[in-house]
């Protein structure tokens, strides 16, 4: 699976770069809405977490149109993409790929030959990772942290771009294996899939009975979303802005003596610095597909939750009084002072 090198970004061309990652915005979402109705916010957040370079968790109940959305943003993108639908009698090698033997008709000759799985390509949905057993999990974790796989003891390099966008049903907890705290921290972002509103569902059903589902069209390719990837990194941060979110990440921590009381009455563990690297990343990238080329705190507000809501640890006390680590993200936003400047 081989891509277009990657054109560089020099002082000099980042603003028509900023422009076509606009552009590129407006046509994904075009591309998206043809199949998608609604959640225009889960699309964008998709896209956030393309644009960084990560892995995102998608919760939601069954038939919200989750692999859809993902299949719909890959295809919109010029990324492969592949489906790989977790049981319990999944194994690794069915994940990865693994050596067969062939025999070479002409001589007679034998060899092993790697069968790459569907873990070689750009976006990997991961559908319901917490079905399969923690074996299976980690073969698919190592892809994620390592960027290549091991077969056999020789290792195969996974071509970037390379996400993994896996799914969770909330509901449905039998015969389920959950991801531990640590394998959470890797995903970027928990998506929460809502249900649509009625008007939305109306049009849901109407354009899902009435014909052909539209296929999306390429709007862009794999070397130009490494491109974007680039100029994420080269937005400036002010200082004022970095230093809000330190004190937003240490303010979940219920051991910090500057911690508001809430966090220390319902937070058994807060939130480790990979949250601080990503709501800066993240905010970043939002920053472009608003057209902007700084850091707002808006954009560390608006991605507080996605970011927090899997990483924050809840002790029985907020379960029995009903507050979620959403609640605790909505009161910190409250809680933190933010800059002066506004930035």
């Amino acid at each position: 699976m081989a891509i277009q090198s990657v054109p560089e970004i020099h002082e000099n061309n980042v603003g028509e770069h900023l422009r076509k990652l606009q552009e590129y915005r407006e046509a994904i979402l075009r591309q998206v809405r043809r199949t998608i109705v609604g959640q225009d916010e889960a699309v964008t957040q998709v896209l956030i977490v393309l644009l960084v370079g990560g892995h995102t968790l998608i919760t939601g109940l069954p038939g919200l149109a989750k692999t859809l959305l993902v299949k719909t943003v890959a295809g919109s993108l010029g990324l492969s993409f592949r489906r790989i639908q977790f049981t319990p009698d999944l194994m690794p090698a069915d994940i990865t790929g693994t050596d067969i033997i062939e025999e070479d008709i002409s001589t007679g000759r034998r060899k092993w030959t790697f069968v790459p799985g569907p873990v070689f390509a750009n976006v990997v949905l991961a559908d319901e990772i917490n079905r399969t057993p923690p074996k299976t999990q980690s073969a698919l974790l190592e892809a994620m942290q390592e960027f290549n796989v091991t077969v056999l003891g020789k290792t195969y390099p996974l071509e970037p771009p390379f996400y993994v966008l896996a799914t969770q049903n909330p509901i449905e907890l039998d015969g389920t294996y959950p991801l531990p705290e640590a394998q959470l921290d890797r995903f970027i972002f928990n998506i929460i899939i809502s249900y649509p509103s009625e008007e939305e569902e109306i049009r849901v059903v109407s354009s899902t009975t009435g014909g052909e589902i539209a296929a999306p069209e390429p709007v862009t390719n794999a070397a130009e979303v490494l491109l974007f990837q680039q100029l994420v990194r080269r937005v400036p941060v002010a200082e004022s802005v970095m230093r809000y979110v330190i004190q937003f990440v240490r303010a979940t921590r219920p051991g910090n003596p500057e911690a508001p009381e809430f966090v220390k009455q319902y937070v058994n563990y807060g939130v480790s610095p990979r949250a601080g690297q990503y709501l800066v990343l993240c905010g970043k990238a939002r920053a472009l597909l608003e057209g902007r080329y700084n850091v707002a705190i808006e954009d560390i507000q608006k991605l507080a939750a996605p970011i927090m809501r899997h990483r924050l640890l809840m002790n029985f006390h907020a379960e029995s009084d009903g507050i979620t680590s959403d609640e605790i993200v909505r009161r910190l936003i409250q809680a933190v002072p933010t800059p002066k400047s506004g930035l």
